[in-house]
């Protein structure tokens, strides 16, 4: 359903109603790096920052010093702090040097703490005296993100571990500690000596953001206490996102001493808690452990926790008779992404390929078809693949791109093909089957298959692949935005319950008008929840279900200092500038998407709803409200 009544206020909706502040944002939709440039030297600082924030969407190296002029002498602080995010996004070592310049020369705690996360964005080797930005909470901010953005770049080392450990004191705020424990997690290297500030922020920190995140980076540390308090976590622990992280983090002890605990927590009240166990022993199980696995399936209540432990078993067995369980159990299971997730469990089992072969030609649903192809791929990739299946497999992926129409289906063998170590291009020599396929394939729609099936054809030809590019078909309807109110909320009802989001109109142009079109016309009812990584996202939107799904056109990335926290809703891609129908939500915060990954707008109620939600659930209706297109 798709609400609309009459705005009656005579105030602007969003800042499009301002021409200029219009052309600039159609000129970075557009990628017109050209024609931004007068506004960079407009007397109005409003124009000035809208252009130069533009950059951090277009990412263009070549206009580096422009920005940081504008950095360094600009005289409007919003400008500043919008020509450091530039710089930041642009990500190139040569903007190291004026971010260091900015550095001394701006005195606004709020600019410092952007061009600190810039610096670390852009610096080859993270070396900044912290005595200088102890003096301010925003200043110390952002030195904490400046560490953890050089960290997941690889850019730093035993100094920067140092200043994040006194971060993590809880004299500090909870952004800067939870800066610190990102860093751990995600960037820092060889940082036994700390381990004891790790252990008593994954313990006793008031956040449970920052608990989530050190406990996370417990794991990289093997010590005793390490594992010790990773399973105090799991067992005390009343926030399941840190028993998630915690659990995962138990992925770098032996499986001897952790399976016990993990086995407890496959019954947890959370189904999240449990399918991050059972990926976890998917992950580390041992051979000698497949029994003990195989009869855990019995007592799984949850579909996905059932497969992955007999996803387990059979990697760690390569046993008959539970193959063919599996398979019974495939055949038994009713919905589509059930089905799926049985077909997935036989991957590692190559023996069983025909099964899987079979249920890919005669799949009615495309969820079920993508898995079997998936599936068959993954067999070949296996450890241990039979070496007298290879030229099965070879003539197989030939005589399936040939027949199948579908593109993921032609995506996930296109991968195998690619493979170098799998040897396909000694078994089938001519590609003409490739390039035949790829005639089947379409841009933007099929963005994904498309690269996967260039990458399979410049392998079979001793050559680099040809780059596949979007060409820019979708323009931003400036009309429908200009009519969107900067606080327009939205309601996504699904079989559990209901979310509002803000929409982020004044950031987000493009998405935000490309979503509430796409309601219009009723795309998302009845969609399938299809993607869910516990203490990661949800995600939705595809028309196939299965993930691969979007229309015939993709839309711009649009770039903004906005945050990724818990109840963030992004646009879903295959690289900047590819996306289209898919969004997705988050459990948490998740700084690495930041700058990365479109965020269109924020839930403001039923996060508890989107930490509820399960793979297989439905969008019922996505009902916008207060709105006028007219």
């Amino acid at each position: 359903m798709f609400l609309v009544c009459c705005q009656t206020s005579e105030q602007p909706l969003n800042k499009f109603s301002d021409p200029h502040r219009l052309k600039i944002a159609d000129f970075q939709d557009r990628r017109l790096a050209d024609s931004l440039y007068p506004y960079l030297n407009n007397p109005d600082p409003v124009y000035r920052r809208d252009a130069v924030q533009a950059f951090g969407s277009l990412q263009d190296v070549s206009e580096i010093d422009r920005i940081g002029k504008l950095l360094l002498m600009d005289e409007d602080p919003s400008v500043r702090k919008a020509a450091a995010f530039a710089l930041g996004q642009i990500q190139d070592p040569g903007c190291e040097r004026i971010l260091l310049g900015a550095l001394v020369k701006e005195k606004i705690p709020d600019n410092l703490f952007v061009i600190l996360q810039a610096y670390g964005k852009t610096t080859r080797g993270w070396k900044l005296d912290p005595s200088l930005f102890l003096d301010d909470t925003l200043k110390t901010e952002g030195l904490s993100w400046s560490v953890y953005r050089a960290g997941i770049r690889g850019k730093t080392d035993s100094t920067a571990n140092a200043v994040a450990t006194r971060l993590l004191d809880r004299s500090f705020t909870e952004r800067t500690r939870l800066g610190a424990a990102h860093y751990f997690a995600r960037g820092a290297k060889d940082f036994q000596d700390a381990a004891p500030a790790l252990v008593f922020a994954a313990r006793q920190d008031v956040s449970a953001s920052v608990r989530m995140a050190a406990a996370l980076s417990l794991g990289k540390v093997s010590l005793d206490t390490c594992l010790s308090t990773l399973k105090e976590i799991i067992k005390y622990e009343n926030d399941s996102r840190v028993i998630v992280n915690a659990i995962r983090a138990l992925g770098n002890f032996p499986y001897s001493q952790i399976k016990h605990y993990l086995y407890e927590a496959l019954n947890n009240k959370d189904t999240n808690v449990g399918i991050a166990a059972s990926e976890l022993i998917l992950d580390t199980v041992i051979p000698d452990d497949w029994i003990e696995v195989s009869s855990l399936t019995n007592h799984a209540s949850n579909w996905r926790i059932q497969a992955n432990l007999y996803q387990a078993a059979l990697k760690a067995g390569k046993n008959k008779d539970l193959a063919r369980e599996i398979q019974g159990r495939y055949k038994k299971a009713q919905e589509p992404f059930q089905r799926a997730a049985f077909l997935e469990a036989l991957k590692y089992f190559p023996e069983g390929y025909a099964f899987v072969e079979r249920e890919l030609r005669n799949a009615d649903t495309a969820t079920v078809r993508t898995a079997a192809a998936a599936t068959l791929v993954a067999m070949n990739q296996a450890e241990g693949f039979p070496t007298h299946l290879r030229q099965r497999f070879a003539n197989l992926y030939r005589d399936l791109m040939q027949e199948q129409e579908d593109p993921p289906v032609l995506g996930s063998i296109a991968i195998a093909l690619a493979d170098s170590a799998l040897g396909h291009r000694n078994l089938l020599k001519d590609a003409a089957f490739l390039y035949a396929a790829k005639e089947k394939l379409t841009l933007p729609e099929h963005n994904e298959a498309l690269q996967s099936v260039e990458a399979a054809i410049a392998h079979f030809e001793h050559r680099k692949p040809t780059p596949v590019k979007n060409e820019f078909n979708h323009p931003i309807d400036w009309e429908l935005v200009k009519n969107i109110s900067e606080d327009q909320r939205a309601t996504i009802k699904t079989t559990r319950g209901s979310i509002i989001i803000r929409l982020l109109v004044n950031e987000s142009p493009g998405s935000v008008s490309n979503f509430i079109a796409l309601a219009q016309n009723d795309y998302f009812d009845n969609k399938y929840v299809h993607r869910v990584v516990p203490n990661f996202v949800i995600q939705a939107g595809c028309p196939r279900g299965d993930g691969w799904g979007g229309e015939n056109y993709s839309i711009r990335s649009e770039y903004s200092p906005r945050r990724y926290r818990a109840g963030s809703v992004g646009m879903a891609s295959a690289g900047k500038d590819t996306e289209g129908t898919q969004w997705f939500i988050t459990h948490s915060p998740t700084p690495h998407l930041e700058g990365r990954y479109t965020i269109f707008a924020e839930v403001v109620i039923g996060q508890p709803v989107v930490d509820f939600l399960e793979v297989g659930d439905k969008i019922i209706d996505v009902e916008v409200k207060n709105f006028t297109d007219q």
